[in-house]
């Protein structure tokens, strides 16, 4: 059986890469788990702890770090991503 990895997205509202990781996440009809940054939450430090980066998005697929939009896209056109999103 096949089960969906964990998929975490750290994001802002407006940011267009993330508008553009939310479409391809549900084109390809993934659930995930969206953790918006705000201001005064914190949120944006512990993105920065785990990820090594400051720019949203930040997307983590069962706790690693794959990057943003541009990695997840080129992972996706890699063929890489599907691998990635299942766990057996």
């Amino acid at each position: 059986m096949i089960v969906q990895a964990k998929v975490i997205m750290y994001s802002t509202r407006f940011c267009p890469y993330c508008m553009r990781a939310r479409k391809l996440l549900k084109n390809k009809n993934i659930k995930y788990e969206e953790i918006k940054l705000g201001l005064g939450s914190g949120k944006r430090q512990e993105m920065e702890q785990k990820s090594g980066r400051t720019s949203v998005p930040q997307i983590f697929i069962n706790g690693q770090a794959i990057g943003g939009y541009d990695d997840m896209a080129q992972l996706n056109r890699d063929g890489k991503l599907d691998t990635l999103l299942e766990e057996y």
